[in-house]
């Protein structure tokens, strides 16, 4: 159902939200409120779909506001700087997820929108150039990032994803012409738009969302916000009209000399040094990977990117949530404490026991069961003792 179709809250029933709160003996809604959380970052595991075809290889671009809206101190100490401090997680723990992805980062201001990085998996180039372009002025220009980014994304691989995350402080944008021409682009190329709203609902944002299939949300904080930015990393359901076919890989390895060489990934500053990674077709030499080959055009990977983007394909099914009481005594699989009247959650293969906080561990880093790995199960674990 759309969201046009739900109509508004004020025209819903009349709830009584703040009566779930339920205050511990000292008084405190901290515990109220931290379940909250938990449940929602339960629901964000429970609701990962399966069975579904996914763009492993991804270009992403992010399009950052830096409008005098960015200023705003909602957010302490201001939009920008938190918009800042989570991206240098969101860009670290993507390319971990997604280590055969690229990302590229576009700013908008003053009406216009520039591209201040280009698509690459150097996550310290992209925070330092943002860094170094973090002026706000002026109004954004919506149009003008989206065009800039779809121009860019239209020359990729049909084999790869094609996406544009907007964080977008602002309610106002000042575009040159009609915005939705530039969205039927992006639907013609199965360029998928997604925004995350820093200050309220705009219709015209969550229709672009809509129509690229993407998703619109506004934060309500800097927690919040970090989760939303976060929902991005898992790899998107794949586009119908994405191509299926083999590709070509190159595995350079990381080699030592004694001449110094320049790189191809420093075009604009220069990088001389003896060490690097030598393209095994044209023997261009790269300092990070993955990188597609400006020369040959070949991919470059290394073994262990195409392992760590493999776990996605397969992703570790949602633990069944289970209430201890005082008698039972397990241990967590993972960090090994001792687990009474509290929730656990029960791996449905080997049915160990997890605590909430390692529970979230292995399905958002580890992607692997600890109790499925050492292949001890729940009743060998009681029997003998093992805590």
């Amino acid at each position: 159902m759309d969201e046009e179709e739900k109509g508004y809250n004020w025209e819903t029933e009349y709830e009584r939200s703040w009566e779930a709160l339920q205050e511990d003996a000292q008084g405190s809604l901290q515990a109220a409120v931290d379940d909250i959380a938990l449940r929602a970052r339960r629901r964000r595991i429970i609701d990962r779909p399966s069975n579904i075809r996914l763009g492993m290889m991804r270009h992403l671009f992010i399009v950052v506001d830096l409008s005098l809206a960015m200023e705003e101190t909602d957010m302490w100490p201001t939009r920008l700087d938190v918009t800042q401090k989570l991206l240098k997680d969101f860009l670290s723990e993507f390319f971990n997820q997604n280590p055969i992805s690229q990302v590229g980062i576009i700013v908008t201001k003053n009406g216009r929108a520039e591209k201040i990085t280009n698509l690459s998996g150097n996550s310290s180039l992209h925070l330092g150039t943002l860094k170094e372009a973090a002026v706000c002025a002026g109004e954004p220009s919506l149009q003008n990032a989206l065009k800039l980014a779809t121009d860019s994304l239209k020359h990729m691989p049909g084999h790869s994803s094609r996406e544009i995350l907007v964080l977008l402080g602002s309610l106002t944008s000042c575009d040159p012409g009609d915005i939705f021409q530039t969205v039927d682009e992006m639907k013609s190329l199965n360029v998928q738009c997604s925004i995350v709203g820093l200050a309220a609902a705009v219709h015209v944002c969550r229709r672009i969302c809509q129509l690229t299939q993407g998703t619109y949300n506004v934060c309500l904080d800097e927690t919040h916000f970090r989760d939303l930015l976060f929902s991005h990393v898992p790899p998107p359901p794949a586009e119908s009209g994405m191509e299926a076919s083999l590709i070509r890989m190159g595995f350079p390895q990381h080699h030592a000399g004694t001449a110094p060489a320049l790189c191809a990934c420093h075009s604009e500053k220069p990088n001389v040094s003896t060490h690097g990674y030598y393209c095994p077709q044209c023997k261009t030499k790269y300092c990070d990977l993955p990188v597609d080959c400006k020369v040959c055009k070949l991919t470059l990977v290394s073994a262990p990117h195409l392992a760590r983007s493999y776990h996605h394909l397969f992703p570790l099914p949602a633990f069944r949530e289970v209430q201890l009481k005082d008698a039972d005594s397990v241990s967590c699989c993972g960090c090994q404490v001792l687990l009474q009247n509290t929730l656990a959650y029960v791996c449905p293969a080997c049915q160990q026991h997890a605590c909430s906080d390692c529970d979230m561990y292995i399905h958002d880093s580890l992607h692997s069961c600890p109790g499925c790995c050492s292949g001890v199960s729940s009743s060998s674990q009681s029997a003998t003792g093992v805590g």
